[in-house]
């Protein structure tokens, strides 16, 4: 059955948690990019590193919202082949 696509937010604090994720590796991006500039290549290095864990714990957010709801909807599509 055709269902309207939800946006992944099921509460209000999951959407601001992805939206902080995305922040903080923007964060981290830029503040990688200062610290190459200045010449400070290890604090670059954690910096460019911290901002790529917060980007895949976003990724990882995102995925844990998606796939529960691809698994109920493969069960719907079942139970309407079987009722068929």
């Amino acid at each position: 059955m055709l269902r309207a696509r939800r946006n992944g937010c099921d509460g209000a604090g999951e959407c601001e948690v992805k939206t902080l994720w995305m922040i903080l590796a923007a964060v981290g991006g830029v503040l990688a990019a200062v610290f190459v500039f200045r010449g400070d290549y290890e604090k670059a290095f954690v910096a460019a590193a911290a901002g790529a864990v917060c980007w895949i714990l976003n990724y990882r957010q995102q995925l844990r919202a998606t796939l529960p709801n691809e698994d109920e909807e493969n069960e719907d599509d079942e139970d309407e082949e079987v009722r068929s």
